[in-house]
């Protein structure tokens, strides 16, 4: 990994799997002889508070929010995209929960899109559907942020771009 981004307070920035976050406070703390500093994190979901160490920051994948030409080529996937096809559950699950785990704006994409064209076929398993509405909530909080749009409105940008591909996005669970 390259070295730790660093954030400043107010920043908005986003946690693999947990979505859109503020950054509240940069704090030190002692344990010991050493000291460790750590960002607060307030989920924009659900207001939950995380305390990510500045040693961590990689590891957990923390990052800036996705600027708006990402945006427009992760629209462009679920336009047009092609998704592997995994047949069997297991490896597909593994795979697409390691790319949320990794959390890269265009691995969240495929996960959704994959997890789509799969529901057309049959029906997910229940921790499928968990990740699919993950996946969901997470472009949509990034889009909307990153366009400075209301969550409505990035949902009908998603919607829009998943229309050209017959695919319709789906409700929260």
């Amino acid at each position: 990994m390259g070295p730790s981004l660093s954030f400043q307070i107010g920043e908005r920035v986003v946690y693999p799997n947990q979505g859109v976050g503020t950054i509240e406070n940069i704090s030190t703390r002692n344990f010991g002889v050493r000291s460790e500093r750590f960002y607060l994190l307030r989920l924009q979901a659900n207001s939950m508070t995380i305390m990510v160490p500045f040693s961590h920051v990689n590891d957990v994948g923390l990052r800036k929010v996705t600027r708006n030409c990402e945006i427009t080529r992760m629209l462009d996937f679920l336009t047009a995209g092609r998704c592997r096809h995994c047949s069997d559950w297991k490896n597909r699950f593994k795979e697409n929960s390691e790319k949320m785990r990794i959390g890269a704006l265009a691995e969240v994409a495929e996960v959704f899109k994959t997890l789509l064209v799969q529901q057309k076929e049959k029906p997910l398993s229940f921790r499928e559907k968990k990740m699919l509405d993950r996946a969901r909530h997470m472009l949509i909080t990034e889009v909307s942020i990153s366009r400075n749009l209301s969550l409505v409105q990035a949902a009908e940008v998603l919607q829009k771009a998943l229309g050209k591909a017959s695919l319709s996005l789906p409700d929260p669970l």
